[in-house]
């Protein structure tokens, strides 16, 4: 019996580490829930180190760069280092035929050659704040659903006001698990972010689509920024007297490397994981959203490829665009296969198994999951059509965005309005801002095979008019000839509309093709599709509180919220992993594969000659590994998502180590069904970033704002 009783603790302990790792958990309550498990791992600081409001802590190194990515402080001078493919928009805001910064790469020497980015911003959480009782107590239970969200969002609204009144901060509030609990995040946003250095994009992007979401990785995805700030260190918009931010907390760098079994954090804003979804909503994302989109953005990246090729300038345009669209086709291809790798059907099966027995007799949880699996039935329907509206009108078809723009000044009375000069001017600069990056030839080719593509998988009910019937036969076989009547495919025309604005130019807008497209896709949506899928999971998410409610009361487990682009702490360890059978990944890459995969003639592995002569050569100065080697990239079993890109990834002393970037294409379902065994994240290591920024690009001025730190002769 002591020997059978050694056995289950023992099961116990194991089951209980291996769980211990999965999770992206608040900061506020690391004392509370983690605290003791990471430093079992090898954490030497304290959650007060991490996360603190009365004095300098990790999270103030950490900021959300421009509201999709994450970035880090690494310096006292406010340098922050993010990934190349977060900055790429800036990269390509910057670049030219003349001056391609994409290719060549660019590095500011001084300050003054630093350049602006408007638009740009990151943010620092200042605090967080438990305020669910605040928001929920005292709901009367016999509201409606619809006046129970009003009377929760007028709470948030008056708790945001009271706390930023008379205030610099900014803050918002966001549910967790399903608006079970509700947290506020108090903020300070810097407006004048600058660029300061870039690799070329065959060192920021290699291996580009082709190693995407792949390992083994050799990609140096960095890029480097800087704040500015007012000469009191406080928040400013541009301006030339603006001086160099001097942060509350930067990461020093470590220079020993890492090796298995490591201690590891990942901190960052991840965007968005769905880990209490029910059966019924994997077997939907994984047999018919998920491969729907897969091949709408298939068809797309096929076109874009082949004129992107054709044509250097359209491969700068499209360059971001392309790298966006081709991201998560191939995020979406991975994660299917992982969830059926997974059996991620059956386990959520079991864990509703689960949930039925311990609330067996509980009134509350009878019929959730009935009810929820009626809810996803009835949704299938509008989801397909909602994920095709945002895939092809919505995003692929951007002469329809554009026009989009202008509906708020096309008014159905005869009475034109009258436009005020802001409002002109605005639109005058969004129609710029849209043809830089615009290729008419490219725009209608991805447009004509994708709304083909839209008709021939939607039920009518959503098709507009225009591409129904003997006209859409006409319309389709001449679409390039009808399309380019069009006002909205040149500036010259779209200017030419906004100089001349009344009631003969509304008439020419309605009657416009690109236009009339547009109302009808926009119609069909805002009246079939969203209304619909609105309310159906809007029942979804109550029915899911109650079932994640249920689930944390009465069933043993792990539970931490959903990722919703807050700030965050995922830990783990250095690890390799086994993604099939006979098959061993090790932890890290080396300058010898970079070699190893070097072919000019391929666009994703070509490289630039110095770098190449670097490593041949050996040339790795101060940032070589113990073993002698240029040490490249590493894996960790750290729960990271979107959003995380950009993440540092810290030891255990609170060193920067790596530079978060990607996961592996086996562990990509782990926005759904996280898997220790083979969900890793891939990170840059921090000695590559500085052997490019030094000995490639001869930028060593940088290095020397840093702290770096070794332990090792």
């Amino acid at each position: 019996m002591k020997k059978l009783i050694a056995i289950i603790i023992s099961v116990f302990i194991s089951a209980s580490a291996l769980t211990a790792k999965e999770g992206m958990w608040l900061p506020m309550l690391l004392k509370s829930l983690n605290e003791g498990d990471m430093q079992s791992m090898g954490l030497k600081l304290s959650a007060e180190d991490i996360y603190s409001v009365n004095q300098s802590s990790l999270k103030d190194a950490i900021v959300s760069f421009g509201g999709f990515c994450t970035g880090e402080i690494i310096s006292d001078q406010g340098l922050i280092l993010t990934n190349h493919h977060c900055g790429y928009g800036q990269i390509q805001s910057h670049s030219s035929v003349e001056n391609d910064y994409l290719t060549n790469g660019y590095w500011a020497m001084n300050h003054a050659q630093e350049l602006t980015n408007p638009g740009l911003s990151v943010t620092f959480i200042v605090r967080m704040e438990d305020v669910t009782s605040e928001i929920l107590n005292d709901l009367s239970p016999t509201l409606k659903e619809s006046e129970r969200q009003a009377e929760i969002a007028k709470r948030i609204k008056a708790k945001v006001d009271s706390t930023t009144k008379d205030s610099s901060y900014g803050a918002y509030i966001r549910p967790f698990f399903y608006g079970n609990e509700y947290y506020m995040f108090v903020t300070e946003t810097f407006k004048d972010i600058r660029l300061v250095g870039a690799p070329p994009s065959a060192i920021g992007k290699f291996g580009g689509d082709t190693d995407n979401w792949m390992w083994p990785r050799h990609t140096g995805d960095f890029s480097l920024f800087r704040i500015y700030a007012d000469k009191d260190n406080q928040p400013a918009d541009y301006s030339e007297d603006n001086v160099p931010f001097k942060p509350r907390h930067f990461l020093p760098i470590s220079m020993d490397g890492v090796k298995k079994g490591d201690f590891t954090m990942v901190y960052g804003f991840p965007g968005r994981t769905q880990e209490y979804l029910t059966s019924y909503a994997i077997k939907q994302i994984k047999e018919v959203i998920n491969p729907a989109q897969i091949e709408v953005r298939n068809q797309a990246l096929k076109i874009m490829d082949l004129h992107m090729k054709a044509s250097d300038k359209v491969r700068i345009q499209y360059a971001s665009k392309y790298a966006s669209i081709a991201n998560y086709w191939k995020k979406w291809i991975g994660e299917n296969r992982g969830l059926e790798k997974a059996n991620a059907i059956q386990l959520k099966q079991d864990r509703e198994a689960a949930f039925t027995k311990a609330t067996a007799g509980m009134e509350e949880y009878k019929m959730v999951l009935p009810e929820l699996e009626k809810r996803y039935l009835a949704i299938e329907d509008f989801a397909l059509a909602r994920s095709f509206f945002v895939e092809i009108p919505y995003r692929k078809m951007e002469m329809l965005r554009l026009a989009n723009r202008f509906t708020s000044i096309v008014e159905d009375t005869s009475e034109v309005k009258e436009l005020d000069t802001a409002t002109i001017e605005k639109l005058k600069e969004q129609a710029k801002a849209h043809f830089k990056n615009f290729d008419l030839s490219t725009e209608i080719e991805v447009s004509e095979t994708l709304m083909k593509e839209y008709k021939k998988q939607l039920n009518s009910k959503y098709v507009p008019e225009i591409l129904k019937g003997g006209k859409a036969d006409l319309f389709m076989k001449n679409y390039e000839s009808a399309i380019k009547k069009s006002n909205f495919l040149t500036e010259e025309k779209v200017m030419a509309l906004l100089d001349n604005w009344g009631k003969g130019t509304v008439k020419k807008v309605k009657k416009d093709p690109v236009y009339q497209l547009m109302s009808q896709f926009w119609d069909i949506y805002f009246k079939e599709v969203r209304p619909n899928y609105s309310v159906l999971a809007a029942e979804i998410d109550s029915l899911s509180k109650i079932y994640v409610k249920g689930l944390r009361s009465y069933v043993p487990g792990t539970y931490y919220p959903d990722a919703n682009s807050t700030l965050r702490l995922a830990y783990g360890q250095i690890d390799n992993y086994k993604p099939k059978d006979g098959v061993t990944y090790d932890f890290f890459t080396s300058g010898k594969g970079i070699l190893e995969k070097y072919d000019p003639e391929n666009v994703d592995f070509d490289l630039p000659k110095r770098l190449v002569k670097l490593i041949e050569d050996k040339d790795f100065g101060q940032y070589a590994d113990e073993d002698g080697s240029l040490h490249v990239c590493f894996t960790a079993s750290n729960h990271t998502t979107g959003g995380n890109s950009g993440s540092p990834v810290i030891n255990g002393t609170g060193e920067l180590i790596g530079l978060n970037f990607d996961r592996n294409w086996e562990g990509t379902m782990s926005d759904i069904n996280y898997d220790i065994s083979q969900c890793r994240n891939i990170s840059v290591d921090i000695r590559y970033v500085l052997f490019v920024v030094d000995k490639f690009a001869n930028a060593g001025h940088l290095v020397e704002e840093m702290k770096l730190i070794s332990t090792k002769k």
